[in-house]
């Protein structure tokens, strides 16, 4: 089974809101879901994103793998460099 962090849409026409979910990766899009690891609204004035670090970084860690969307959100917020120097030692 093939693990994703990837966004679901959520909202209403025009008005997009997105949760960022780890699903396996033969779901549909808005279809089911393992966990839901945070939000992000394109729409706030700084592009809201809320995460759960403690579980995106046990997921990462697990072997799932994030789309190209959320891995430049995460990359944004940090979570990537420090998942990177955690696997390869590095401080």
């Amino acid at each position: 089974m093939s693990v994703k962090i990837r966004m679901t849409r959520m909202g209403s026409k025009k008005k997009p809101f997105y949760r960022i979910n780890v699903a396996d990766s033969r779901a549909p899009r808005d279809g089911r879901f393992i966990e839901t690891v945070g939000t992000y609204n394109p729409l706030a004035a700084e592009n809201q994103v809320t995460l759960k670090e403690d579980r995106i970084m046990e997921w990462l860690g697990n072997g799932a793998q994030p789309s190209d969307t959320v891995k430049n959100i995460l990359s944004q917020a940090g979570i990537i460099k420090k998942f990177h120097e955690i696997k390869y030692g590095k401080k």
